[in-house]
């Protein structure tokens, strides 16, 4: 089997990451895609994730702007570095080296190993380059669990989620080339929360790393607690909870599209589940067991920070 994991590396495309490394999945490549910040930042959180904590699986620079619009980022809720915390912030390393996200999913997709899985935790731009240009390696995806979009409202603006609304044109190309898409949106994933004191369990973990991740996931949940809320939703680790124990969801199949105009429509998943009014094209996470997702996304992260 072959895992690929795509993402804008955030605090929880990391706990994603995490999630699918403490599973019984081995992590082929990852491919790096601006989103939550620049390119350049992204790279730069993904080469100090690895080193902090020991990722040996090689990581690739992907996509810089979106297909078509401009550069849309999450720093104005997340901060310039796209990772808040609240202590603790992963340390600077040396760069990446050099390596072509595109060149590496090609490479990937040809090796002839089956089934090929992607978990992608951003805007899906990478995955849209590959569909243009090689539709032929793209056929060859046989899973595409996307943590994006929304059943019924938005984040980033009232309709659109923010990986949506950053590469809308991404999300239409991936559907019009019929590529097997699993959206876990962000109704689902708000049935996935951390609170505070999910974060002092980490903190006693006792490890090299507690301290660290304590910190970070203190930041993200402080998102929440800013905003009057008593828990933040756990959204890129719940779609990693669901891809390595797919049983925790059920999925229902149903019509995708984006909404690709309007100044308040741009970036919106339409879902049609009445197949009298549509062709079928994708599903959709419809029911999750909250309980055993927190408990696969938690158990990853102590176990990480006991390390």
């Amino acid at each position: 089997m072959g895992i690929w994991i795509d993402t804008d590396m955030g605090f929880d495309d990391i706990a994603a990451i995490l999630v699918v490394a403490h599973s019984s999945l081995a992590i082929d490549g990852v491919s790096l895609v601006s989103g939550n910040a620049p390119l350049k930042q992204v790279c730069a959180n993904a080469a100090s994730a690895a080193a902090v904590f020991g990722w040996t699986f090689p990581i690739h620079t992907g996509r810089e702007f979106p297909v078509l619009c401009k550069l849309e980022t999450a720093q104005s809720i997340l901060g310039s570095s796209g990772i808040p915390t609240t202590g603790k912030s992963l340390p600077p390393t040396n760069e990446l080296p050099p390596s072509d996200a595109f060149a590496a999913l090609c490479d990937w997709l040809a090796d002839g190993v089956k089934p090929k899985r992607i978990l992608a935790l951003g805007p899906l731009t990478n995955i849209a380059a590959l569909a243009l240009a090689r539709p032929d390696l793209a056929a060859r995806i046989d899973e595409l669990t996307w943590m994006g979009g929304g059943v019924t409202s938005g984040n980033h603006t009232a309709s659109a989620e923010f990986n949506a609304y950053a590469d809308p044109e991404a999300l239409a190309i991936v559907l019009a080339h019929g590529l097997p898409l699993r959206m876990v949106d962000l109704d689902i994933c708000r049935k996935v929360l951390a609170r505070p004191d999910d974060v002092e369990r980490v903190r006693q973990a006792g490890g090299r790393n507690a301290e660290l991740l304590a910190d970070l996931l203190g930041g993200y949940v402080n998102i929440a607690i800013s905003r009057g809320r008593p828990a933040m939703a756990v959204y890129d680790p719940t779609a990693a909870a669901i891809f390595v124990a797919p049983d925790i969801a059920r999925l229902q199949h149903a019509r995708i599209d984006a909404e690709l105009w309007g100044q308040h429509a741009r970036g919106r998943t339409v879902v049609e589940t009445r197949a009298s009014h549509a062709e079928f094209n994708a599903h959709f996470a419809a029911e999750i067991d909250a309980d055993r997702a927190r408990a696969i996304i938690f158990d990853a992260m102590i176990n990480e920070a006991r390390r």
